[in-house]
């Protein structure tokens, strides 16, 4: 094999990771979110861990996140419970942020994460 289809394979290679990486990574987030507004729902154990799991799989109707947000805003909506598209979007980003970290603590073997619902509910007050 030449340099230049080592390097090609090299590239496939990590941009195959890259893509994979970044999709566990925003399933993680999707289920982050999902627990912790099953929280503000009353939602507790099985239910819970059911209603994250929903969410992350509306995540696989359309492309992007709108799909996602429609989904739990709706959700709220539905329980007569506060919620806008701007503090939801803004519960998503330190959401992912804590999935993506809590990614590279896996990969090295370190503790997993922190729970993260304390951040999330400042951010919501923050923005209320």
């Amino acid at each position: 094999m030449t340099t230049f289809e080592d390097r090609k394979k090299a590239e496939e290679a990590k941009y195959k990771h890259d893509q994979e990486f970044h999709f566990k990574a925003t399933a993680r987030r999707n289920k982050l979110l999902g627990l912790w507004a099953a929280e503000q729902f009353g939602l507790k154990g099985e239910e819970a861990q059911a209603y994250a799991k929903q969410v992350v799989q509306a995540d696989f109707e359309k492309p992007g996140d709108a799909d996602v947000v429609a989904k739990v805003l709706g959700d709220f909506k539905a329980r007569r419970l506060e919620m806008s598209p701007f503090a939801l979007s803004r519960l998503a980003t330190p959401t992912m942020t804590a999935s993506t970290s809590a990614a590279f603590k896996v990969a090295l073997g370190l503790n997993a994460f922190r729970p993260i619902a304390s951040r999330m509910a400042s951010v919501v007050s923050w923005n209320s």
